[in-house]
């Protein structure tokens, strides 16, 4: 079993930053890959980043690529999300998910943390 917290989350106005963190515990050995979604008000769920567990690759969506940085803290079980230069169109529910193998499905999923930025 793995938890996985997020953190960070808050209000910011157009062109500011925020830095999302997910804790993860429990059997942490078992993880591949770490993945940010997020979800608007009214809107499905999508794909914001995903980074492979102990490694350097890193995959973004275009809409936050080069604005949005993937990184992880392996003695620390956390992953962070550094998000700046944000728009209001980022606002939205952020999740943190972890992946177990190479597929495409997430096993576990955080709770969330709300990310609103005004324009």
């Amino acid at each position: 079993q793995v938890l996985l917290v997020e953190s960070g989350g808050g209000s910011v106005q157009a062109g500011g930053s925020l830095r999302l963190s997910c804790a993860a515990s429990g059997d942490t050995f078992r993880l591949y890959r770490m993945g940010w979604f997020r979800q608007a008000p009214g809107k499905e769920r999508v794909f914001v980043a995903v980074g492979s567990w102990r490694g350097d690759t890193t995959i973004y969506a275009p809409s936050v690529k080069g604005r949005f940085t993937f990184s992880r803290d392996n003695a620390m079980n956390t992953v962070y999300l550094q998000m700046n230069s944000l728009k209001p169109e980022d606002t939205a529910v952020y999740y943190c998910a972890a992946g177990l193998n190479r597929g495409s499905e997430y096993d576990y999923w955080g709770q969330g943390t709300q990310v609103t930025v005004s324009s």
